[in-house]
């Protein structure tokens, strides 16, 4: 069983979303149970590949029908892979926990159907993360975003018409992504990532104009997919108008994914010398990530809807990791690597702390959060400990994945990327004071407050206050329990995973 666990963390998933359109006469219940011990059975096989890769010190290669390389679909999981893997199926079954109550609430009817569409989405991105050529990578990239176009059109307003924008600009991305795979092909005819960077090495194929047509094309796909300043607009509008469990899951997982395929493709397929020396976007790159973290958060700090607000605050953390991973330091690449878990760990806490906020007041303004330390002191506390982590406050994992960015920012001479993340920290500040301040001192006089689902405006000290449920605190309190547990343990993280991981002559 443990030889197989890299293919069935994607199997697994994919078993439960075809089981899951056949269920529905069965009720939510088994829905709900069949999706979090698939859920489980994921991240289990995901720590299995784990344990084996760091045991061993060597990748994983699983082989599709036992057809080897590269002619045959491959599988590889090597210290990078796995522990993004980690990350996407334990976020995925922290969010399934999660999901019993705002489900429900969010999809009245054929649940079955959307947890079989939550289902499909992680194994698209659990296949993407695991995928050794660049074709099986676009097919399960275009798994993973046809299942959230139909999570994200499932919200409330207008939703579908935000949704029908991220499809628009999401199947641009693609599209380039692939016309950028084409070239890469015809000029080499493989498309396994390792036979790749061999063929790839040659002196007469650094000059060719073709490939680095096909490189320039797979990065602007890549890029619209994470949504890079300024290739972002599609993303504020389609997250924000998720359901709760929906933003749960795709906010903290679709666009780090993406950038993990940027960090695939520069230094797995191509390398640290075609990157900064026949390329030599570097500065470019910087500016554009410099503006995207400045201007991210001084949009977040613009908002007054909570989950956009949040929405603005990825737009920056994508800033942070696309410069770092045109550094060119060992500081700078460690620091986006290790920001990839923490900032999928902080964005998760940030949106399961404001559903379950929205959830008992009804409201998603910044208004919904005054008060809410007396209303629901266990919530505020992990999102204060989340806002902790976005600001960069030791001990939590924040901290540390921006110490390495900064290091690798000076060690470069890229003050301007110094600059924008020392400056998108205080305006990250700045936000969350605000925000804690009204969360604290708030008065509770006119609070909106909802018990089973029927509203009240009557006075809140008048109501009986309770937190979320347990289904939606547990998992909270873990993930928060999480941002000091990786910041905690940077060191073990840093040393048998990432430096493991750090590319040739970089």
């Amino acid at each position: 069983m443990m030889d197989q666990a890299p293919v069935l963390m994607i199997v697994v998933p994919v078993f439960a979303s075809l089981v899951l359109t056949l269920i529905g006469p069965l009720g939510h219940r088994a829905a709900y149970g069949l999706l979090l011990i698939s859920m489980a059975g994921s991240l289990s096989a995901a720590l299995a590949t784990l344990v084996r890769v760091v045991q061993t010190g060597q990748a994983v290669h699983y082989r599709m029908g036992d057809w080897a390389p590269p002619m045959g679909i491959e599988l590889v999981i090597d210290h990078l892979s796995a522990g993004i893997l980690v990350l996407i199926s334990a976020c995925a079954l922290l969010t399934a926990i999660y999901s019993m109550h705002t489900a429900r609430q969010d999809n009245p009817d054929r649940l079955n159907h959307y947890y079989a569409l939550f289902a499909l989405l992680v194994a698209g991105l659990m296949g993407m993360t695991a995928a050794g050529d660049l074709f099986n990578l676009y097919v399960l990239l275009e798994i993973s975003a046809i299942s959230s176009y139909g999570l994200l059109a499932r919200g409330k307003g207008k939703a579908y018409y935000a949704t029908f924008r991220y499809l628009i600009m999401g199947t641009i991305g693609a599209s380039f992504y692939l016309f950028g795979v084409g070239y890469i092909y015809i000029m080499t005819g493989s498309l396994n990532m390792a036979d790749l960077s061999d063929i790839l090495s040659r002196p007469e194929l650094k000059e060719s104009v073709s490939i680095r047509i096909g490189f320039t094309l797979i990065i602007l796909g890549v890029w619209i997919k994470m949504a890079l300043f300024p290739l972002h607009a599609w993303l504020p509008n389609a997250y924000s108008r998720a359901g709760t469990t929906t933003a749960c899951l795709i906010a903290p997982l679709m666009t780090k994914v993406s950038v993990y395929i940027m960090l695939r493709v520069m230094f797995t397929v191509f390398s640290v010398d075609y990157i900064f020396q026949q390329i030599a976007w570097s500065h470019l790159v910087i500016y554009l990530a410099s503006a995207a973290a400045v201007l991210g958060m001084i949009s977040a700090l613009a908002q007054r809807d909570l989950r956009k607000m949040l929405t603005y605050i990825i737009v920056a953390e994508i800033g942070y990791l696309t410069g770092g991973a045109w550094l060119a330091t060992t500081a700078g690449y460690t620091g986006v690597v290790y920001h990839i878990l923490a900032d999928g760990l902080m964005t998760l806490c940030l949106f399961m702390a404001v559903g379950a906020i929205i959830y008992r007041t009804g409201e998603s303004t910044a208004a919904a959060i005054e008060g809410i330390f007396q209303r629901m002191p266990l919530t505020a506390a992990v999102f204060l400990i989340a806002a902790a982590s976005v600001v960069g406050i030791p001990p939590t994992c924040g901290f540390f994945s921006k110490w390495y960015l900064l290091q690798g920012a000076v060690q470069a001479g890229e003050w301007i990327f110094v600059a924008a993340l020392v400056i998108a920290g205080l305006v990250a500040a700045v936000l969350f004071i605000r925000l804690l301040e009204r969360a604290f001192f708030g008065s509770l006089g006119d609070a909106v407050m909802e018990t089973d689902n029927k509203k009240s405006l009557t006075a809140a000290r008048k109501i009986r206050l309770e937190e979320a449920p347990l289904t939606m605190l547990l998992p909270l309190v873990l993930t928060g329990a999480a941002l000091f547990g990786l910041g905690i343990y940077t060191n073990e993280v840093v040393h048998h995973l990432i430096r493991w991981s750090i590319p040739a002559g970089m």
